[in-house]
């Protein structure tokens, strides 16, 4: 298949209810592309192409995405009999003993595994290298980052070899990948998706799982096939009216919208990230949108604080439990320096601090979600800045507060929306006059995925991104 990447997931899927194409036929296609692009890109950091293979030639589900093929991100998500390492020397497992809920849905969507998509170690940073992976390129222009932490992801999808993968999202890990790679990246609301019966990294309810595609209608159909209720989950499901694959074609209507450049350190973005914002909305105001600026107005400090706190207590844990596996702790080398400081901050916060840290976040997600009390959508970029080179934001360099800097700099829009639980999306409206794509970050009420998708499927029509094309593609 030649035009293999010309088709997105649900594309190839009517191809193979037409029997235009084989599910083996589709498989052979990304294997022959990740053998090709992967070692520029490092994307793809395990290949299961015997079993997949089996896969293909069985009887498929039928579902949406029947015989498409498809990628797992290499962190919390288990494949029965394939390896987890999550980016890390000390928390590995040398095979999963059965699949993760989540992968359970989707391999009844359809979808054929073939592999595992790249992170960082234990999804902290938004970018996506670590001494035990490496790090992901951009096919955009490979001496750049391709986000994180689901950079393996992105990376794979926008140079064709797959056309959506599975991603996760714990402070933007889908949004920032989709940003920085030219896709589509929707952060679902908290429990749309389910989190599984192996859920202590999603104890603090930050951390969500989807897709990057390259099309809305892929991200809507793979959240319909996924995102139903999950048996003896304690947290309520998000309601929803109807399948969202019906709402990318229906009518958003006249949307009030929000839109901001507003950072938490105060300081300006980027100008031509500010004019990329600046035509976003002045389109959205031509569509019949209600548009004017206006920015959250919290105080960042605090919301950093009290999540600072929250996200360290949950890691130290999180590494307490491979302890009690693993029998030891971990070596001098065996955690990165951002887990490293991560795990000993932890240790060091007392219950007091870990509590006054969600009271924080609670008192200050209802300022945040009061303000869509008159929002329909609020409107940002995803970075601040055009896409990093890759050897700016390193998280191997000896300064961590200068790296600290750096992502401040680069990645302050996407985080309050973990904490709110709201979701929000990444769509690429846009490219900088280097060539890198631009992503615009649109934030809806929670549970209110219906209206982000009805706008993303207006803005594709306006502002259509499918033609646009890496270097490193097909």
């Amino acid at each position: 298949m030649r035009d293999f990447a010309d088709y997105d997931g649900l594309g190839l899927a009517e191809l193979v209810r037409n029997r235009d194409v084989t599910p083996g036929e589709l498989l052979e296609a990304a294997i022959e592309r990740i053998e090709r692009h992967n070692p520029k890109l490092n994307a793809v950091v395990h290949t299961a192409y015997d079993e997949a293979r089996a896969i293909a030639a069985g009887a498929l589900p039928d579902g949406p995405f029947k015989g498409v093929p498809f990628l797992i991100k290499d962190l919390g998500v288990r494949v029965k009999n394939w390896p987890r390492t999550s980016a890390s020397r000390f928390a590995q497992v040398a095979a999963d003993t059965e699949d993760s809920e989540l992968t359970k849905r989707y391999r009844a969507s359809g979808v054929v595994l073939a592999g595992k998509t790249n992170t960082p170690e234990f999804g902290i940073p938004g970018v996506t290298t670590s001494a035990l992976l490496g790090p992901c390129r951009n096919p955009w222009n490979p001496d750049h980052i391709s986000g994180g932490s689901s950079g393996g992801a992105a990376s794979a999808v926008a140079a064709g070899i797959v056309p959506l993968a599975h991603a996760s999202d714990g402070l933007g890990s889908i949004r920032i990948p989709a940003a920085c790679c030219g896709l589509v990246g929707l952060k679902v609301t908290r429990d749309r998706n389910p989190n599984g019966q192996h859920d202590t990294d999603r104890a603090i309810g930050f951390s969500v799982d989807h897709v990057v595609s390259r099309s809305v209608r892929d991200s809507a159909a793979m959240l319909d096939a996924t995102g139903y209720p999950e048996p003896a989950s304690p947290f309520a499901y998000p309601a929803k009216e109807r399948p969202y694959l019906e709402e990318v074609t229906r009518a958003p209507g006249k949307l009030k919208i929000a839109f901001s450049s507003e950072t938490p350190s105060g300081k300006p973005i980027d100008p031509e990230i500010r004019a990329a914002l600046e035509q976003t909305a002045e389109t959205l105001g031509g569509l019949g949108h209600d548009v004017h600026e206006e920015g959250l107005g919290i105080d960042y400090r605090q919301l950093y604080r009290a999540q600072g706190f929250v996200s360290a207590a949950n890691f130290s844990a999180s590494i307490k439990r491979w302890i009690e596996v693993k029998g030891r702790e971990p070596g001098d080398d065996e955690l990165e320096g951002l887990a490293r400081r991560g795990y000993e901050a932890g240790k060091k916060l007392t219950a007091q601090d870990a509590g006054w840290g969600w009271q924080q976040l609670r008192i200050m997600n209802r300022q945040i979600l009061q303000k869509f009390e008159t929002w329909d959508v609020w409107l940002t970029p995803v970075l601040g800045t055009n896409v990093p080179r890759v050897d700016f934001l390193d998280t191997l360099m000896d300064d961590l507060k200068e790296f600290d800097r750096r992502q401040a700099q680069t990645f302050g829009f996407t985080p309050p929306f973990n904490m709110t639980g709201q979701p929000s999306m990444s769509l690429p409206l846009h490219h900088s006059a280097s060539g890198l794509p631009i992503g615009m970050m649109f934030t809806a009420r929670y549970a209110d995925e219906a209206t982000l998708f009805r706008l993303a499927g207006q803005l594709e029509k306006e502002m259509p991104w499918g033609q646009r094309k890496p270097p490193i593609w097909n």
